[in-house]
């Protein structure tokens, strides 16, 4: 009798973890992208920052553009979009300097990246006083 009930309980658990492990697979697969992106935007914010105190010691836009290439180093795709305003040409003492970056972060679930747009875009602006 009680070998009877054994069987019949494993089943119960094989049905009740093929209902559950969907869920739970999502949960971690999208805990893992969204820290991703929260990675991706520090690194982001860190590389705007570096781009715009070289603006603000008066660097030329190749020197910031190479300062937040090495700022992106850990996870730069090639992809990378960088916007100084305004250009070295018309930079001054005194005015500000705005460096723009914007990053791609592929989705690798597929159910996330139906959620959120894939290719979801991660992007920082900073801006400093040119001394």
């Amino acid at each position: 009798m009680w070998l009877r009930n054994l069987r019949n309980s494993k089943g119960q658990a094989m049905v009740e973890m093929a209902l559950v492990l969907p869920v739970v697979l999502v949960l971690i697969l999208g805990t893992l992208e969204v820290g991703r992106i929260i990675n991706a935007s520090l690194v982001v914010n860190h590389a705007a920052r570096a781009g715009a105190r070289a603006g603000a010691l008066n660097a030329q836009d190749s020197e910031i553009v190479s300062k937040v290439n090495q700022a992106l180093l850990a996870i730069d795709n090639g992809q990378t979009e960088i916007f100084i305003e305004p250009s070295e040409v018309n930079r001054q003492a005194g005015q500000s300097v705005t460096v723009e970056v914007r990053f791609p972060v592929t989705m690798y679930t597929p159910l996330i990246g139906k959620l959120l747009s894939n290719p979801f875009i991660v992007k920082s602006e900073v801006t400093m006083r040119v001394e």
